[in-house]
């Protein structure tokens, strides 16, 4: 099976700016202008007070950041197994198929379980998560030996069935149809998608277990009932033959990364949501608005998304039940009331979960917009201020988003859940990024007076949130190259954003924000942008961004432009996390180093922006670059097993353990066993717990 990233890229057909050329003009504007990039962060922006920790406020731990790395980093590994920086312990648990509950039978390993039964197990494809600390069953961020972990499952491997991705031939269906899955095979799909939040408790060992039975024990998939809220809640371009109302939907889909909320609820995304849709040809049904609505989101007439044909499997007797036709949105009744044809329009939101009060359904946010969400972070939250989040849109093309809500921020909030959600993100005002050429950037407001698109004509914000891609086409919108997770640290309130790689730059289209192209296949390796809201406040509609790092081979002399080198060099950056302290740490979801190095997990001590200088490559392009890495400053500190991509990342208040997942371990490597059962051969994702040997916070050593 391709990676689900791949099936929704380049679907923007607009002509608006990339990112390259705006930084091309950007850098010789700035060099005359400022006389070059190498300015400190005080000369640009004036000096920056370093941020109370408030994002953490209540986090036991309040250490200050390492002055610099102090552990051995992780050589190069290609290995079958995981590594992690001496001193530490790194151990799998909660893998793929994992009862939570008894009367649930182990997982085996001819794969030959329910579909139904993974209401109950650990889902697939491990992906964010984030650790809520639990005291008297009530959300405790200052707690770290028992809390609930919620975690993401993006998707579905084939070897999840027991003969692969197994369908029936049907040679008198349309093309599009002419495969049909089985119903067991399809129910297992589903349930091994979605949410699971588990309830752990820290032994005396230092590790972790899942308490099973707990009643905290919850899975949300594929298959949940869950509530729709937020400005687009009840539109008619959600009324399906499920919900004549367009208030619930059925099912979460493709989570990717996560979030939590200043209020201590579960963010969870819908990411590459196409993959389950398909679509028959019904342009001259449904009209030429909705087509390019459409289109815009990658299903267009005759196609299924990303293959997995949920929609193709029968109930019983030949007849596709409910249960599967959701799946096909083709429009067939008299009405979206008698079809699904607006499911599709249903899926692409924050998705917020409640983990302490498991009786509550799942809540689809609409009002911060619709696309593939890689992640959403929040800026420090500021008693009297609204809340501030932003989120990535992950494909070739696609753009950067913040959402800022209309409540102002009371920490008396915290805790009071899906209530809190309702009064932070159903109000308040979405904006996409623009990066201008000048070295400044703008946020532009989603709204009715300011969106005109050429093609498409909104009818009300409803419109505007459900087609949040459009809206940005036509309000000029930055494409950028597949914006992935999103982080903002504690000390500089600076907001960094993975850009994990694009394959299809060629040698003759390099320039200045990515000039390097690998026997031109494109900007294989990626890198990392960051930027500085204006004043440092998180409402302005004004900022300053810069590259924070490149990612590259170390040997490449041309595509390394930030003087890595064996023991920090990284290709394809995707997770990233800063800890309250304000180490931020890197994953990587790599395809192109992978005969060097498999898939990895580095500790990184940024600066700020402005802090590094203008470098000409060997291609000529001025690129201006942060900071060169150090060793002191980027060190590698994990190495997966061969085949996975690392990524999820959370840590308990203490800093003394640390959560990250390993995803599809193996992948097109048969002799590959990772998180197997006894005497298995199919290999399993898993959660990883890592804590250092002596019992103290991770990179203590450094204080």
């Amino acid at each position: 099976m391709m990676h689900p990233h791949d099936y929704i890229e380049d679907s923007n057909p607009s002509d608006n700016p990339a990112f390259s050329d705006i930084l091309d003009k950007a850098v010789s504007r700035r060099t005359v202008l400022k006389g070059g990039a190498g300015l400190t962060a005080a000369a640009m922006f004036g000096s920056l007070p370093l941020l109370g920790n408030t994002a953490f406020a209540k986090s036991a731990t309040n250490l200050a950041r390492p002055t610099s790395l102090k552990f051995k980093a992780v050589p190069h590994y290609t290995g079958n197994e995981m590594m992690v920086a001496e001193g530490y312990t790194a151990k799998a648990f909660l893998h793929l198929g994992e009862p939570l509950v008894d009367g649930i039978d182990a997982f085996r390993d001819d794969r030959q379980h329910s579909g139904e039964s993974f209401m109950y197990r650990m889902g697939d494809n491990h992906d964010g998560m984030h650790f809520f600390g639990m005291t008297g069953g009530k959300y405790d961020a200052n707690q770290s030996n028992r809390g609930l972990l919620a975690m993401n499952h993006e998707y579905t491997n084939d070897n999840l069935h027991p003969m692969g991705m197994y369908t029936q031939e049907d040679a008198n269906a349309a093309p599009i149809y002419r495969k049909k899955r089985l119903a067991m095979d399809v129910r297992r799909d589903a349930n091994a998608h979605g949410v699971s939040v588990v309830e752990l408790v820290r032994k005396d060992n230092g590790q972790f277990e899942l308490v099973k039975n707990s009643r905290f024990n919850k899975r949300y998939t594929s298959s949940t009932m869950v509530n729709i809220a937020g400005v687009a809640s009840g539109n008619e371009q959600l009324q399906t033959k499920y919900d004549k109302k367009g208030k619930t939907i059925w099912g979460i889909n493709n989570q990717c990364g996560a979030g939590m909320s200043p209020w201590g609820a579960y963010l969870t995304t819908e990411e590459n949501f196409l993959n389950v849709f398909a679509r028959g040809e019904d342009k001259a049904i449904i009209g030429s608005q909705a087509d390019i609505a459409l289109a815009r989101y990658g299903l267009k007439e005759n196609s299924t998304g990303g293959g997995y044909l949920w929609h193709t499997a029968d109930d019983k007797d030949g007849v596709v039940a409910d249960e599967f036709s959701r799946w096909d949105i083709s429009a067939r009744g008299k009405s979206a009331h008698d079809d699904y044809r607006n499911a599709f329009n249903a899926f692409g939101y924050i998705v917020e979960i409640d983990p302490f009060n498991p009786q509550a359904k799942a809540v689809k946010r609409t009002s911060l917009g619709r696309f593939a969400h890689e992640n959403c972070a929040f800026a420090p939250p500021v008693a009297g201020k609204p809340v501030v989040f932003y989120m990535g849109d992950d494909a070739r093309g696609e753009y950067i988003y913040k959402f800022v809500s209309k409540a102002l921020w009371s920490p008396k909030d915290i805790g009071k859940g899906l209530k809190a959600g309702d009064k932070y993100m159903n109000e308040g005002t979405l904006y996409v990024a623009v990066f201008n050429a000048d070295g400044t950037g703008e946020w532009r407001r989603l709204a009715m007076d300011t969106v005109k698109h050429k093609d498409y004509n909104f009818k009300d914000q409803a419109d505007i949130v459900i087609h949040a891609r459009l809206a940005a086409d036509a309000l000029g919108a930055t494409k950028m190259d597949r914006p992935e997770w999103v982080s903002v640290s504690p000390i500089t309130g600076e907001v960094y954003v993975t850009l994990t790689n694009n394959s299809k730059r060629s040698v003759d289209a390099t320039d200045t924000v990515n000039p390097r192209s690998y026997n031109d296949k494109g900007n294989q390796h990626g890198h990392i942008i960051r930027w500085h809201e204006q004043n440092g406040d998180h409402t302005a509609t004004r900022f300053n961004w810069d590259v924070y790092l490149f990612a590259a081979p170390n040997d490449l002399t041309a595509q390394n432009l930030s003087n890595l080198t064996a023991d920090n060099d990284l290709s394809s950056p995707d997770g990233l996390y800063f800890d309250p302290r304000g180490v931020l740490w890197i994953q990587t979801d790599d395809g192109a180093y992978t005969k060097t190095t498999n898939c990895m997990l580095l500790a990184a001590l940024p600066n700020r922006v402005g802090d590094g200088k203008i470098v000409t490559t060997t291609t000529g392009k001025n690129t201006p670059v942060g900071m060169m890495a150090s060793e002191d400053t980027l060190k590698r500190f994990f190495v997966g097993p061969k085949g996975c991509e690392v990524t999820g990342i959370t840590m308990t208040a203490d800093l003394k353990t640390m959560f990250i997942n390993i995803q599809h371990p193996g992948e097109d490597h048969p002799d590959v066993a990772w998180g197997a059962v006894a005497g298995g051969k199919v290999p399993r994702s898993a959660t990883v717990m890592i804590a250092k040997n002596d019992g103290g916070v991770i990179l203590g050593e450094s204080f």
